[in-house]
């Protein structure tokens, strides 16, 4: 009786620039050591267990919280985080459930290629990397990666859907966006400043899918339960142009401070912001660059 094939690996290969990848120093920075862990704990999950990819349920951040010890929210967090960032697959992630990456398949091409020159290996599906760049001895099984899961039909699949839910539009390379109508919370202060938000993303050139705005929106309410201090977070993170969500640092207070005394910056002019005028800018350059695109 033949041994049935490993799917997982024993080890993988850990980058010696692992620390100097841009998302991962904002990763470390947001979420701390705790951060770093679970993006490891999840690494170690898909090599071990079908070698590129891993199904999830919703069960499963209640197991890495009991398994490293941590609040499941934060669990939540970092996951979210690390979708956002692209360091794991989230179109893949919405439609499947499953974790995984190009970079991952490509390491794992590079694990098995010993063992798969001699017995070439079938990938089970929700493969990304093209056709140019799977190697000969992996065997892509069609009936298995469906058109969700291939990279291009997915990408076309992509693309009707910015089509049809953004009502954007194309013009010599430049992606005029118009936010998109609905509701993402009851109240509408919030509702507004997130509206906005979404605005300064795409007039900073960044075209966001309904998933990465979904996740942004549960990430933001994972921060607190207070309206008015979501729509502060908001504010803040537009008035800055910043692509995430940091909660707000509680002022300090000095009891010796005299009552309109300077800070620590009094040799240069304080600048003070005004949401409402800076929110007025933004809509009449967006209406500006609409009305040039009808032209």
């Amino acid at each position: 009786m033949a041994r049935p094939i490993k799917k997982g690996l024993e080890y993988f290969p850990f980058d010696v620039g692992f620390f100097s990848d841009k998302k991962v120093k904002i990763l470390k920075s947001r979420y701390g050591a705790d951060g770093i862990v679970i993006y490891q704990y999840l690494l170690c999950e898909i090599y071990k267990e079908n070698g590129y990819f891993l199904i999830v349920d919703e069960d499963f951040e209640y197991i890495i919280s009991d398994d490293l010890n941590m609040e499941s929210n934060k669990v939540k967090q970092v996951l979210n985080f690390l979708l956002e960032r692209s360091l794991f697959d989230s179109k893949l992630f919405q439609s499947d459930k499953v974790l995984t990456s190009a970079g991952i398949q490509r390491r794992y091409q590079a694990m098995v290629k010993a063992r798969a020159l001699k017995n070439p290996i079938t990938v089970e599906g929700f493969w990304l990397l093209s056709e140019e760049e799977t190697e000969t001895f992996i065997k892509v099984n069609p009936s298995l990666n469906n058109s969700e899961n291939n990279p291009d039909n997915s990408r076309k699949n992509e693309d009707n859907s910015e089509k049809n839910d953004t009502k954007g539009k194309e013009k010599k390379g430049e992606y005029i966006y118009t936010a998109p109508p609905g509701t993402y919370f009851e109240d509408s202060s919030l509702n507004d400043a997130f509206l906005l938000f979404l605005k300064v993303r795409q007039n900073n050139g960044d075209s966001l899918t309904k998933e990465q705005v979904q996740l942004l929106r549960e990430e933001l309410l994972s921060m607190s339960d207070k309206p008015e201090e979501l729509t502060a977070i908001v504010k803040k993170s537009a008035m800055n142009g910043w692509k995430s969500f940091y909660p707000l640092k509680k002022a300090r207070t000095r009891k010796t401070e005299a009552k309109g005394s300077k800070n620590r910056f009094n040799n240069f002019p304080q600048r003070e912001y005004d949401f409402e005028e800076y929110e007025k800018q933004l809509l009449k350059k967006s209406q500006e660059g609409q009305n040039r695109v009808n032209e």
